[in-house]
C-alpha cells in the first residue's frame, strides 16, 4: 500500500495534481453557500487550501511555485482582455468623475494601510496582504507576492494569511458602507429612479432610429451624397426611403431626395435633433411600419468572422455599391453603433444589413457569418501576448530613491499587454476576439489554481498566526481599510458631485472589484445603473490595485 501512501501524502506530480483538484472542487462547491444572501464564491478555494495545508498536506515546492505563477498569469491576462476594449473609453465624459473618485478610494486605502503600518508596527508585507483582502482584490495579492519574491528571492506567507483573514469582513464592510451612505443621505429609491430616467440617454452615442419627412427646401432634389456632405460632422445613416408614390428603396449616394419623402434614419441621440432641424419633421412611424412597407427587403444581422476584415473601415468594403445593401448599425459587445463609413470593423462585430435576400446572401460570403470560426480560440495571440507580457514584466526600471529596480512582474506585465492588445490589436490586423465563455474559463482556471496554491503554501501555521501572532487584530485593520475610504469618497460623491445613488453603488463595488457587492447593488437597485458604474471604473481600478500593491512592497519592505 506504499503507492497509496505516496499518492495521498507524498509530494509527487500525481499527488500535487490530485490535491489541487480536490482543493478547487471543494472550494467551488462551498463557495455556493450564501449567508444573508452573500457568497464568497471561489475565494473559498483559498480557505480550503489553507485548511488542508494546516493539517499537513503539502505539494512539491517547484510544482507549487509554477502552478501559482502560471495561474496568476492566466488570470490577469484574461482580465486585461476583458476590460481592455473599454479601458480608455471609460475616461470620457462622466466617466472621468467616476474614475477620479475611484482613484481616491484606492489612494485612501493605500494611505490607511501606510498609517496602520507605522502605528501598529505590523510588517508592510503583511499589511499589503490585509489591504488586498480588505478590498477583495486577488490580483493585488498576486502582484504583492511576486514583487516580494523579486526583491528577496523567497515568499512571505503572511501576505496570503493577511489576505485570507481580511477578505470575509471586507465583503461585508463594502455592503455595510453602501447601507450607511443610503441612510445618512436618506436616499429615496423612487426619487433616484426618477432622476435616472430623466437623464438616461442624454450622453449616449448608441444607435437611435428615427423617421423623418423631408421638409427643408434646401435639400429638395439633392442626392443623399450631397446631403451627407452638408452635415458631414454628424453620425447618421439613411437606411430606407419611401417616396411619395409609396415606393421604398435602399438609398445610394446618388438617390435624390424629394419633398415629402419619408426616410428611416439611424443616428445618435446627440445628433438626432440636428437632423430633425436640417431635414424635416419627425413622423410617428416605427420600425414595424417600415418592415411592412418594404416587404421586398429583409433585415438580417451578419457576424464578421473573416480575419482579413479585422481593422478595415466599413466604407472600404463598398457593400452598398457592389450589392445594393445598406448597413445601418454595428453591434459591438452589446452596444449598437452607427455604421458610418469610417467605423473600423473588428472580428466578432454583428452588422445590421438591409437588402434583398440574394444580396444579403452575397454579403454573408464577404463578411463570413460563421459562428464556428468564432468558437475556435485564437490561441496564437493569447500566448504571444503572454510572452510579451512576461518580457515587459521582467524589465527592471530604476527610480531615484528606490533601492531595488521596479518591475511590473508576472501580474503587471501581462495585464498591461493584454489591455493594449485587446484595445489596439485590430489596428495591426491582430484578431484578439475571444468569446465571453472562453475568456471566463481561462480566467476561472487561472484564479482557482492561484488561490489553491496560495492556500496550500500558507496553510502551515495559519491557526498559530491568528491566535498567537496578532492575527485577530488584522481583521480590525482590514475592516478599517475597507470602510474608511468608501465612506469618505461615498460622501464626497453624493454630497459634492450629486451622484445618483445607484451609480454610486456601482462605483463603490467597482473600486473594490467586488462581484458580491455588485450583485447586492443590482438586486437593490433593480436596474443596470450599478453595473454601468462598476464597468466604468473597474479597468482603471484593477490596474491601480496591482500597481500600488507592488509599490508598497518596493518602498516600505
Amino acid at each position: 500500500m506504499s503507492w497509496l501512501n505516496e499518492l495521498l501524502w507524498g509530494e509527487g506530480i500525481a499527488h500535487s495534481v490530485m490535491l489541487l483538484a480536490f482543493v478547487i472542487a471543494a472550494g467551488i462547491q462551498l463557495g455556493k453557500i450564501k449567508i444573508f444572501g452573500i457568497s464568497l464564491g471561489i475565494t473559498f478555494v483559498l480557505f480550503v487550501g489553507i485548511l488542508l495545508g494546516q493539517i499537513g498536506f503539502k505539494m512539491n515546492h517547484e510544482v507549487l511555485h509554477f502552478m501559482k505563477e502560471f495561474g496568476l498569469i492566466l488570470f490577469v491576462y484574461s482580465v486585461g482582455m476583458q476590460v481592455g476594449p473599454g479601458f480608455f473609453s471609460s475616461f470620457k465624459k462622466g466617466g472621468i468623475t467616476l474614475n477620479m473618485l475611484a482613484c481616491g478610494i484606492v489612494l485612501l486605502g493605500v494611505a490607511t494601510t501606510i498609517i496602520l503600518h507605522f502605528v501598529t508596527g505590523v510588517p508592510m508585507a503583511t499589511m499589503v496582504g490585509i489591504l488586498s483582502g480588505a478590498v477583495t482584490n486577488t490580483p493585488g495579492l498576486g502582484a504583492a507576492q511576486q514583487a516580494y519574491n523579486d526583491v528577496f528571492g523567497t515568499t512571505d506567507n503572511t501576505i496570503a494569511l493577511g489576505y485570507a483573514v481580511a477578505y470575509p469582513l471586507g465583503v461585508v464592510g463594502i455592503i455595510l458602507s453602501l447601507i450607511v451612505i443610503r441612510y445618512v443621505f436618506r436616499v429615496s429609491f423612487e426619487k433616484e429612479n426618477e432622476a435616472l430616467n430623466a437623464t438616461e440617454g442624454k450622453n449616449t452615442n448608441e444607435a437611435k432610429p428615427i423617421s423623418l419627412m423631408v421638409k427643408n427646401p434646401a435639400i429638395f432634389n439633392k442626392s443623399v451624397g450631397e446631403v451627407s456632405a452638408l452635415i458631414e460632422n454628424r453620425d447618421f445613416v439613411i437606411s430606407r426611403i419611401s417616396h411619395v408614390n409609396n415606393e421604398v428603396e435602399i438609398p445610394s449616394s446618388t438617390t435624390v431626395l424629394c419633398e415629402n419623402d419619408k426616410i428611416f434614419v439611424i443616428t445618435t441621440e446627440r445628433d438626432a435633433e440636428a437632423l430633425r432641424t436640417f431635414i424635416g419633421e419627425e413622423i410617428d412611424m416605427d420600425r414595424k411600419e417600415w418592415i411592412r412597407k418594404d416587404s421586398q427587403f429583409i433585415n438580417r444581422r451578419i457576424l464578421i468572422t473573416k480575419s482579413e476584415l479585422n481593422g478595415k473601415r466599413l466604407g472600404t468594403l463598398k457593400l452598398r455599391n457592389l450589392y445594393g445593401v445598406n448597413i445601418t448599425r454595428v453591434n459591438r459587445s452589446g452596444v449598437d453603433l452607427v455604421a458610418n463609413p469610417n467605423l473600423t470593423l473588428q472580428v466578432g462585430d454583428r452588422v445590421n444589413v438591409v437588402g434583398t435576400e440574394s444580396a444579403i446572401e452575397s454579403v454573408e460570403k464577404v463578411l463570413g457569418n460563421s459562428m464556428k470560426r468564432l468558437n475556435e480560440p485564437n490561441l496564437l495571440f493569447i500566448f504571444v501576448g503572454i510572452f510579451l507580457g512576461i518580457f515587459l514584466g521582467s524589465i527592471p526600471f530604476v527610480f531615484p530613491g528606490i533601492p531595488q529596480p521596479v518591475k511590473l512582474g508576472l501580474a503587471g506585465g501581462p495585464l498591461i499587454v493584454s489591455i493594449l492588445i485587446s484595445r489596439f490589436g485590430y489596428k495591426y490586423k491582430l484578431v484578439t476576439y475571444t468569446t465571453m465563455s472562453a475568456n471566463l474559463m481561462l480566467r476561472e482556471i487561472g484564479i482557482t489554481l492561484f488561490l489553491a496554491c496560495v492556500g496550500i503554501g500558507a496553510g502551515d501555521g495559519f491557526i498559530d498566526t491568528i491566535v498567537n501572532n496578532g492575527g485577530l487584530s488584522w481583521i480590525g485593520y482590514g475592516f478599517a481599510i475597507t470602510t474608511i475610504p468608501l465612506l469618505i469618497i461615498g460622501t464626497i460623491g453624493r454630497y459634492f458631485f450629486k451622484l445618483n445613488y445607484f451609480t454610486l453603488m456601482g462605483l463603490i463595488a467597482g473600486s473594490t472589484t467586488d462581484p458580491p457587492a455588485l450583485a447586492y447593488a443590482n438586486m437593490t437597485a433593480g436596474n443596470d445603473a450599478p453595473a454601468v458604474g462598476y464597468a466604468t471604473v473597474y479597468p482603471l481600478t484593477m490596474f491601480l490595485r496591482v500597481l500600488t500593491a507592488q509599490l508598497l512592497i518596493l518602498f516600505f519592505v
